[in-house]
Order: structure tokens, then sequence, then C-alpha cells
């Protein structure tokens, strides 16, 4: 495990971020087998401002994918620890995610997460940071590149094109349905552009967003519902009069 805590301020986030980026861990290679590919996602409420707040109340989903099925899901209820920026996405997501990660009965082998590896001002972001605190290999998937530039791949499944900082190639378009638009795949912790793309290509079936991913985003919304639906319960006006608020987050 690279390290147990997640930084709280941003000058000791980009401190990490930098010595991250500077490791060089083995690389993951599946061997055969069945292997158990995990999801995590965070939600919050819609709605709010485009870069939230600090204490925002947050959801969290994990999953894992195993020949052919979800084999376990998790969520979990928490805090934003910062406003969304980018580059800095750690701060806000980061103990949410591992929480719900935490919570699946075992680790899957590898893990597909809604954010950057190299593809990141310093070639360290979130997916990168969360697959290193878990010792898990990491695959960030998301709808767009954060810093990285690049042309459209083919109309076909399974077309790619690379996008580069620089000179250096950091993710890649994929496209995983022919005529939809493509996902970018970042290799993140101990990943490489090969391994990520192949194994986002064999977890994504009709939909655009990879089946551990999608019901681990499921799983936080459903756990969001749950929560504010609860919440909306206890203000409900009773007899001995309105019932007290409980922060969502909490319950």
């Amino acid at each position: 495990m690279y390290m147990s805590n997640w930084p709280t301020t941003a000058g000791e986030l980009i401190e990490v971020q930098e010595d991250l980026h500077r490791q060089n861990p083995p690389p993951w290679n599946p061997r055969g087998g069945s292997v158990g590919v995990g999801g995590c996602f965070v939600c919050f409420i819609p709605g709010s401002s485009p870069v939230g707040s600090a204490g925002d109340p947050g959801w969290s989903g994990a999953a894992i994918w195993q020949e052919g099925k979800i084999i376990a899901t998790s969520a979990t209820g928490g805090t934003a620890g910062a406003p969304y920026e980018p580059g800095l996405l750690a701060l806000r997501e980061g103990p949410l995610l591992e929480a719900a990660v935490r919570e699946l009965p075992s680790m899957p082998d590898v893990l597909l997460v809604n954010g950057t590896g190299m593809d990141h001002p310093r070639r360290a972001g979130l997916a990168l940071h969360l697959g290193a605190i878990l010792d898990v290999p990491t695959v960030g998937v998301t709808n767009r590149s954060l810093v990285a530039r690049g042309e459209q791949p083919g109309e076909m499944r399974g077309d790619a094109s690379p996008l580069y900082i620089d000179e250096e190639q950091v993710a890649m378009w994929l496209r995983v349905q022919t005529d939809v638009h493509p996902v970018v795949v970042h290799p993140a912790w101990r990943t490489s552009l090969t391994t990520a793309s192949e194994l986002v290509l064999s977890v994504t079936f009709r939909a655009r967003t990879p089946e551990p991913l999608r019901q681990a985003r499921q799983a936080a919304r459903v756990a969001r519902a749950t929560d504010k639906r609860r919440a909306g319960e206890m203000n409900k006006p009773t007899l001995r009069g309105a019932g007290k608020y409980q922060d969502p987050a909490t319950l």
C-alpha cells in the first residue's frame, strides 16, 4: 500500500501527486482465470453549484463484476472534502470512493474509476491515486479528457485514438459502441494503455458505461434516493409537531 491517508489541503495533494508520478510499481497483467472487475462512483445532490462546496452530502457506490454478472455491490454516505477543482478531485471524492470499495466483501482484482490517470497536470489523477491508496490496479473511465488532446476515433466499436499531453500519450479515446460517443480510457495505477482498453471493452455491453461502473453508479444513486426519502419522512409534521431533520449523510 502506497499510503493510508488522503491529503486534506491542495498543497498536500499536489506534493502527493508529484510523488505518485515518480512511482514505478510493477505492471498488472491478468493471468487467465476469472478476473473480478470493480467499479466505483460518487454522486451528489443534483441541481447544486457545478463546483459544489466542502461538506456537501455525497453518496458513493461500488460493485464487482465477475464471470458475466455482478457478484457484489456496496454504498455509503459521507461528505465532500472540498469543492470541485480540476486536478484536485481527490480532495472532494477520494475518501468517499475508498469507503465504498472497502465496504465490498472482497477487493476486486482491478478497479474502474470515474477519474483520470496520467491525463492530469501532474500526471496523477484520482484513478491513479485511489489505486495507490487501495493497493489495487486501476483504470480511469471518463466522458472527456482533462488536459490531453487528440482526434476522435473511428465509428466502430473498438476503434481507438491517442490522447497526448505534449508528445506523451497519456490516455485514449475508445469507441465502446458503434456510432455512440466514445469514452476516454486512462491507464492508472499499475495498468497500461493496452490493458486498460482491453479491460474496458470486455465489460462494456449494451450501455456506453462499463458494467461495473454503471452498477456502482446505480448503487450510489439508490443510496442517495433512499436517504433523501428518509430525511423527508423525518421532516413530515406529526401530532407532536414537526419532525427533527437529520443530515442525510449521517443516516
